[in-house]
């Protein structure tokens, strides 16, 4: 009697394990590698942040946040003619499993409104927010450190 109702108890927690996995949220499972933030000088109220995005099973990414600025937008930079242009963009695509590069001249996390200046070295923390397939939203926390511009990078745009 007893080895029939321990069965059942071993039972009744497999099927519990199986339908706890299948109620957790399939999360897209993002990473971010090589993240990195331009260095400010004195007065400057705008920088960019720059990092590969990679999402497991696909998404996009919908918003980010740093304590570091009063606004954080995503933005792209395109060539319109002869001009480059920048924009905010209410989404950024990920495929799944294929990293997306934001890097200068091309989509990047744009930190507008500084509340103080940010100097080579130190590190910007951003909150980046990632829709997947499923319409779930997940954050992710990154630390980027601040890098000098160098005379070949290119100059970001003014606000």
């Amino acid at each position: 009697m007893k080895s029939k109702t321990l069965s059942r108890i071993v039972r009744l927690h497999a099927v519990t394990a199986a339908l706890c996995a299948l109620a957790v949220p399939a999360m897209a499972q993002v990473t971010v590698a090589d993240a990195w933030v331009r260095a400010t000088v004195a007065q400057q109220k705008a920088t960019g942040a720059f990092m590969q995005i990679t999402a497991a099973r696909g998404g996009k990414l919908v918003a980010a946040s740093s304590p570091a600025a009063g606004v954080v937008e995503v933005h792209e930079m395109a060539m319109e003619g002869n001009v480059m242009r920048m924009r905010a963009i209410p989404a950024l695509p990920l495929p799944a499993g294929k990293a997306v590069e934001l890097k200068p001249g091309g989509y990047h996390v744009m930190l507008m409104d500084l509340k103080a200046p940010v100097p080579a070295g130190e590190p910007v923390r951003i909150t980046l927010t990632v829709e997947g397939q499923d319409g779930k939203r997940e954050t992710v926390e990154v630390s980027a450190p601040a890098k000098a511009m160098t005379p070949a990078a290119p100059a970001m745009h003014k606000h």
